[in-house]
C-alpha cells in the first residue's frame, strides 16, 4: 500500500508524537493514531481532548453500543473516512456485528435496532441537521436511556464526535498506514464523494 498522504497540519513522527503524548499524560497507545500525531502539535489541546475522550470510551455511563452506534452514524453522515474505518474496528472488538454497523448506515429502514439503538440514532441525525434533539426523541432517550448520566453523554458523545469528524475532514488527518477505508466494503456516503468548497469561491 503506498504511504498516506499527510495532514494539512503535518504530523509528528511516532517518536515525536510519543515524546509530547508523555510530557502531557496521553497514553502512548493514542499517540500512534494518525490524529493524535497531528493534535501533539499543540500539546495542552491534545491533553485536554485526551480526557474527554477517555471518560467516554473507558469511564463512560453510556452503554458502549450505543456510544459506537452514534460515533458510526456521525461517520457515515458527515462522510468522515477516518472515524467510520477506526470505530469500525473498535465496534468489531466490543463484538458489535458487522451488519449492525452496515445498517447504520440506513438504520430507518433497518429492522436490527431496539428501541434504545434508533432513539440515539434518531437524536444523532436531529443533533445533526436541526442541532438539537427533539422532544419526542428526548422522550425516547428518557424512556430507554435510563441513566441521567448516560443521557448526559448521549448529548456529549455526539458533540464530540461531530467536532471529531469535522476536524478529520478539514485537517485530511490520513488513515495509518495499511490500514483499509470504508470497511466492509468500501462504500462512501454522498458527503465524501463531493469535495468541499470554499466559501471564497461562491
Amino acid at each position: 500500500m503506498m504511504t498516506p498522504p499527510d495532514a494539512r497540519i503535518p504530523m509528528l513522527d511516532v517518536d515525536e508524537a510519543r515524546a509530547a503524548a508523555a510530557r502531557v499524560g496521553v497514553p502512548e497507545g493514542m499517540a500512534d493514531l494518525s490524529v493524535f500525531k497531528v493534535l501533539l502539535r499543540h500539546e495542552d489541546l491534545a491533553a485536554r481532548v485526551n480526557g474527554l475522550l477517555h471518560q467516554l470510551l473507558w469511564n463512560g455511563a453510556l452503554d458502549a453500543r450505543l456510544r459506537e452506534l452514534i460515533i458510526m452514524r456521525i461517520g457515515w453522515r458527515q462522510g468522515s473516512m477516518y472515524e467510520w474505518t477506526q470505530h469500525w474496528r473498535v465496534a468489531r472488538m466490543l463484538e458489535i456485528s458487522e451488519d449492525d454497523l452496515v445498517a447504520v448506515r440506513d438504520w430507518k429502514d433497518s429492522d436490527r435496532f431496539d428501541r434504545a439503538d434508533r432513539a440515539v440514532l434518531a437524536a444523532t441525525d436531529e443533533t445533526l441537521g436541526q442541532g438539537a434533539i427533539s422532544g419526542r426523541t428526548w422522550s425516547e432517550i428518557e424512556a430507554t436511556v435510563p441513566d441521567e448520566q448516560a443521557r448526559l453523554e448521549v448529548v456529549i458523545a455526539i458533540a464530540n464526535w461531530s467536532m471529531f469528524a469535522q476536524l478529520l475532514r478539514s485537517l485530511e488527518v490520513p488513515l495509518e498506514e495499511g490500514v483499509d477505508p470504508w470497511p466492509p466494503d468500501g462504500a462512501v456516503p454522498a458527503p465524501a464523494q463531493n469535495p468541499v468548497v470554499s466559501e471564497l469561491d461562491a
